[in-house]
């Protein structure tokens, strides 16, 4: 078996599920899956986000600056970007479970190799001035490798899952992205904030490598590989035959795709959430240490407040955007975007009161629970036929990520280019209305899209 055929899409099974067993198996092969790219797609996020909680800890050992920090995660981001625009296209004709899984690897394997380095700085036995290069060359390959887990698990709800609940179950799916990032505020932060920073990457791995477990044994790459009918006839959305689409008809509709304005609209809607929602992840821990006054394990606890109230944000989106507003998911994803920039805005100039920053971080949550499940997938993947989700969530995925680690960047520029403070912090003001602005154009832009409907190829 060539390296090519080894990731191509399983073919249908010799063997046939009886037709009276039909029914029960897919649906316990469908909700295995579901679990599986859910909770799998969580722990990679773990081994994505480690970083974020690490940062204070690193600038106080004189290892790197906000500057150099900044660089390091958007290496991550730029990676991601290219590689989930690129993963996106393929995976639509690819084995989702060894594609997901060797994502997962890749990133594990990374958190590993930075964690030993960065152990063996600390103690002198590496120089700091090529820890700067080797982070930001490893975190920059474990950016390409976070982009092999959305594409797979969002293309296996395609594959199994009927379009009348594909909503509902995207909503759910979108969770995963919550899960991840409380675990990896609790987690890790409890992690490093308890045995020092470098046990932040050896605890992303560990997460990392259970969920390798977990997409290997239940994750399924699709129905006619498991004995089962296609999707459209197990869910009876196939009203008359139709050529089965082969790999230029899939192309056909990828290449019409990125011709599609509404698509791109919605790209750069998602790129500025996306700008807000990791200014929180990555440098929400620091700001509450530096402008607030908190420890590193208040402010981590803190900004886990947010995904884990996200969780109610993405699970009802989807519900009530298909049995609600019944697949219209224009109106609720303003409404979200609205109390999003309501809640940043809330926790960058609300003050140091605990209650003030958990309140904040609960609406902050909940909005970009939704935000993520519309403007970061469901919303492009209405707009194109089912066989080129992946194209979608590729080029949505590709502006977001990319302005991800612009704002990393930036972020990192402007504080270290401010003076400092008198008790010695960086100065946020600056940050504050970048990443508040951004929030507010997310909300904006998707507007343009109101009135445009699905692309017909």
């Amino acid at each position: 078996m060539g390296f090519l055929s080894f990731y191509k899409m399983s073919g249908p099974s010799a063997e046939k599920v009886a037709p009276e067993n039909v029914d029960k198996v897919w649906k316990r092969k469908r909700f295995m899956t579901f679990l599986a790219g859910t909770f799998g797609y969580a722990l990679y996020y773990v081994c994505r986000l480690s970083m974020g909680v690490m940062k204070q800890p690193l600038i106080d050992a004189g290892l790197l600056t906000a500057t150099q920090l900044g660089i390091i995660g958007a290496c991550l981001y730029w990676c991601y970007a290219v590689g989930k625009f690129v993963n996106g296209f393929l995976c639509d004709s690819c084995n989702i479970k060894r594609f997901m899984a060797t994502g997962l690897i890749i990133s594990v394997a990374m958190n590993l190799c930075m964690g030993v380095l960065g152990a063996s700085a600390a103690a002198g036995a590496f120089p700091t001035a090529a820890l700067f290069v080797a982070f930001a060359i490893m975190w920059g390959i474990n950016g390409w490798a976070q982009s092999m887990g959305a594409p797979p698990a969002i293309i296996g709800l395609s594959r199994w899952f009927p379009l009348k609940v594909r909503g509902t179950y995207y909503g759910f799916f979108s969770a995963s992205h919550n899960i991840g990032e409380g675990l990896s505020f609790i987690f890790v932060g409890s992690l490093v904030a308890a045995f020092g920073w470098k046990w932040g990457f050896f605890g992303a791995a560990l997460a990392g490598a259970l969920g390798v477990v977990l997409i290997l044994f239940m994750l399924h790459d699709n129905p006619e590989s498991q004995g089962l009918p296609e999707i459209e006839e197990l869910s009876g959305e196939r009203t008359e035959a139709k050529p089965k689409a082969d790999v230029a008809d899939t192309r056909k509709m990828q290449k019409a795709v990125i011709k599609n304005p509404g698509v791109w609209i919605l790209a750069l809607a998602s790129a500025f959430m996306y700008m807000s929602r990791y200014a929180i992840n990555e440098w929400g821990t620091i700001f509450l240490q530096e402008a607030k006054g908190y420890d590193l394990a208040g402010a981590a606890a803190i900004i886990g407040v947010n995904p884990i109230f996200g969780i109610i944000g993405t699970v009802v989106s989807g519900w009530l955007s298909d049995f609600v507003f019944r697949g219209d998911r224009k109106y609720p994803a303003f409404v979200a975007g609205v109390l999003e920039a309501i809640a940043l805005a809330l926790f960058l100039f609300g003050g140091p009161a605990k209650w003030v920053n958990i309140l904040a971080m609960v609406l902050f949550g909940i909005a970009i629970g939704v935000l993520i499940s519309f403007l970061g997938g469901l919303m492009a993947v209405d707009l194109v036929p089912r066989k080129a989700t992946g194209a979608a969530l590729g080029i949505v995925g590709m502006a977001s990520y990319a302005a991800a680690g612009l704002q990393n960047v930036i972020t990192g520029v402007l504080l270290d280019n401010r003076p400092r403070l008198e008790n010695g912090a960086h100065d946020f003001s600056l940050v504050s209305w970048f990443w508040l602005g951004a929030a507010i154009i997310s909300f904006l832009l998707p507007i343009l899209n109101w009135k445009r409907k699905q692309q017909e190829i």
